[in-house]
């Protein structure tokens, strides 16, 4: 199983038992966002979260074989074409050269880690609009001369 069927088969198995993707990670003992991520085909886990996912989901040991393969992360198009998803792509667009700016400023010439990195996705009600937060938080790597 490749991991497009893999996630295929995650998406549907997670509709059929109205599950969260929380109570997936919960099964995994690992973050929601993370886990998420890996039923994507965008990680992978490790051997022991990866059964415990296909548990969960009623799925066999390709699913969890699968979710341990890692991932070859190609995108298909340059413009996301989702609301949510050309959302990031449009603040990186607008903010992406502030964001560097201020990295710079304040940590030197560098890039924040998207591999020593986690990710937060949480709400906050508000009497406005319920408000998203996100939290990215990454290790800064210093680029080094030679």
């Amino acid at each position: 199983m490749n991991k497009a069927e893999m996630k295929e088969a995650i998406l549907e198995a997670k509709f059929a038992r109205d599950l969260k993707w929380k109570d997936i990670a919960d099964a995994a003992k690992m973050s929601t966002e993370f886990t998420c991520s890996a039923c994507l085909g965008m990680n992978h886990l490790e051997k022991k979260p990866a059964e415990a996912v296909a548990e969960a989901l009623g799925l066999g040991d390709d699913v969890a074989a699968a979710l341990q393969r890692f991932p070859n992360k190609i995108w298909n198009q340059a413009v996301p074409t989702d609301p949510v998803i050309y959302r990031w792509y449009e603040i990186v667009g607008v903010y992406g050269e502030t964001i560097k700016e201020l990295i710079h400023e304040k940590f030197g010439d560098g890039i924040m880690s998207a591999i020593d990195f986690t990710m937060d996705i949480d709400k906050q009600e508000d009497p406005k609009g319920d408000r998203v937060v996100v939290t990215l938080n990454g290790k800064f790597l210093k680029y080094k001369s030679w």
